[in-house]
C-alpha cells in the first residue's frame, strides 16, 4: 500500500507514514508484486521467434529449390544464349542457405527464450538487429525484441529469471 499523501510505500502494521508523518487509516494490505517487463513478454517473444523462423525456413527452402531446379536448366528451357545467367544458381543457393541458417538460429533463440536459457538473450538480440532489415514482419519482431531485451534493466531481470529457473 502507498501513502495517499506523498506516495511512499507503507509497510503492513505501520500507523504513520515514515516520510510525511500522515496517519494511515484502515488496514494496510500487501500488494502482490507485478511481473517485470521481461517476464511478461518473454513467452510471446519466444513464440514470435519460432513463428518467424518457420516462415524464413519456408522461404529459404523455396529459394534453394528454385535455384537448383529452375535456374540450373534455364538454357535448356529456351533462354537466349547471350543471357549471362550462370551466376544466378550459386548466388540464389547461397542466399537460400543464409536464410535457412538465420531460421535455425531463430528456432534456437525462440526455444532458448522460452526455456530461460542464459545464452538466448544474446542470440535474440543479434537476430533482432539482423531482422530489422526484413520489412515488415522481421522489422516488427526485431523492434519488439530490442524493446524487451536491450535495456540494462532487462538484462538484470533476465539473469534473475535464469537463476530462478535453475534453482
Amino acid at each position: 500500500m502507498f501513502c495517499d499523501g506523498c506516495g511512499t510505500t507503507v509497510e503492513p502494521g505501520q500507523a504513520f507514514c515514515s516520510r510525511c508523518g500522515k496517519q494511515i487509516l484502515g488496514p494496510v494490505a500487501v500488494m502482490q508484486q507485478r511481473p517485470g517487463r521481461v517476464q511478461g513478454h518473454l513467452q510471446l517473444l519466444g513464440i514470435l521467434w519460432l513463428a518467424i523462423s518457420a516462415f524464413n525456413t519456408i522461404g529459404g527452402v523455396v529459394l534453394f529449390v528454385l535455384a537448383n531446379t529452375l535456374f540450373a536448366h534455364l538454357h535448356e528451357m529456351g533462354a537466349p544464349p547471350n543471357a549471362h545467367t550462370g551466376f544466378l544458381r550459386p548466388l540464389l543457393s547461397v542466399i537460400g542457405i543464409f536464410i535457412l541458417a538465420k531460421a535455425a538460429c531463430g528456432f534456437i533463440a525462440g526455444w532458448g527464450l522460452m526455456q530461460r536459457e542464459p545464452w538466448a538473450r544474446v542470440i535474440a538480440l543479434v537476430l533482432g538487429f539482423i531482422s530489422l532489415f526484413n520489412i515488415p514482419f522481421g522489422t516488427a519482431v526485431g523492434v519488439y525484441t530490442l524493446w524487451v531485451l536491450l535495456p540494462a534493466q532487462s538484462q538484470q531481470e533476465y539473469d534473475a529469471l535464469v537463476v530462478a529457473r535453475a534453482a
